[in-house]
């Protein structure tokens, strides 16, 4: 299917590794010109190269998204080399600390928050006007399953993610006449570099050798921490090709959605 999406321009924000690197790289497939977004420069310049070297367009642009001056420049310098940004996909973010009820701390809250959902709303509320002008555009905010079903640790985490939620459903009401649509993918278990290490590091302990092929490795292992009716792990690429249609003219009556790429994970009654 042609997602018809041929010369617009995204912003990816922390995409110099893991879902947002493959959700760069599959815009470039989808022949987007992409921005490149990360804080550490060899990383974030590595991902644009490649992208490049395999046909596709891409700019690297570096900033910390927790600084509203950083923001503003990072953002002047992604339409400045790729022109007026037509989509945004707010990956930025993480868990931080592994803190649980016991260790919990407000300055962690706070500092989830800035990370998670301040930093979407700072670089949504500089774009969003000139979508709204030119009525078109797409945001697309990556969240988690977390915020959905929050698990005992991490509750600062799992809170921003349910912000995050919300705040999609609110803006995707303010700006749907507008032509923007904005919507959420929330990714459950992603079998991403951290997850296969700690995957294989669980397997040893079960007696399993740790280079044994991955799929060995998944079947034994994923049933000890997340009961997955798919039976597998999702994958990078799946995560890319959801948020590649969401940000596609074919998706234009879809906004204001929570789309889970959860392989079946939460309850649905």
């Amino acid at each position: 299917m042609d997602l018809k999406l041929d010369g617009k321009t995204a912003l990816v924000t922390g995409s110099s590794k893991g879902i947002g690197e493959a959700i760069a790289r599959g815009l470039a497939r989808e022949k987007v010109v992409v921005v490149v977004h990360g804080r550490d420069r060899v990383q974030t310049e590595r991902v644009a190269y490649d992208i490049i070297a395999e046909g596709g367009r891409a700019h690297a642009v570096l900033g910390d998204l927790t600084i509203d001056d950083d923001v503003r420049r990072l953002v002047n310098e992604a339409q400045a080399l790729a022109g007026p940004i037509h989509i945004v996909i707010n990956n930025a973010g993480g868990s931080g600390e592994v803190e649980d009820w016991t260790s919990s701390r407000p300055a962690s809250w706070a500092s989830a928050y800035d990370r998670n959902v301040l930093a979407a709303v700072r670089v949504i509320t500089l774009l969003l006007p000139r979508m709204r002008h030119a009525k078109w555009g797409r945001v697309v905010n990556i969240s988690s399953l977390a915020g959905l079903m929050p698990p005992a640790s991490r509750p600062d985490y799992s809170a921003c993610k349910a912000a995050m939620n919300a705040m999609t459903v609110s803006m995707a009401k303010a700006v749907a006449a507008d032509g923007v649509t904005v919507n959420t993918v929330s990714p459950g278990t992603i079998h991403s570099d951290r997850l296969d290490a700690w995957f294989r590091e669980v397997a040893v302990e079960q007696g399993l050798a740790q280079d044994a092929p991955w799929g060995v490795i998944e079947q034994a292992v994923l049933p000890l921490f997340a009961q997955v009716p798919v039976g597998r792990v999702g994958t990078l690429e799946e995560i890319a090709d959801a948020v590649s249609f969401l940000a596609s003219p074919r998706a234009a009556y879809i906004t204001g959605v929570n789309l889970r790429l959860d392989g079946g994970m939460l309850p649905t009654t």
